[in-house]
């Protein structure tokens, strides 16, 4: 899976599960700034991105998440970190 098609599924999962506006979904979105998500909310997106996921989400991978495009790229490198094993 590439990263302009893990942006796509993200985008439709914000935009269909959190009610965001699609104008607001873009890669330099801020979650907890622009796009006005909580804790409760990030747990609940990576619940929902699980579904595409080859295996477990480790909690850890996202602490240093702060963008749109910081969501894509560790899940991108999940992906593909388990591809190469």
């Amino acid at each position: 899976m590439e990263k302009q098609e893990i942006f796509e599924k993200i985008k439709a999962a914000l935009a269909e599960d959190f009610d965001i506006e699609e104008e607001k979904l873009v890669p330099e979105a801020k979650l907890y700034e622009d796009l006005e998500l909580d804790s409760i909310d990030a747990v609940d997106l990576i619940v929902k991105l699980k579904s595409f996921l080859p295996r477990n989400i480790d909690p850890e991978v996202f602490k240093a998440v702060r963008t749109l495009q910081d969501v894509v790229d560790a899940i991108y490198n999940l992906i593909h970190s388990t591809e190469s094993k």
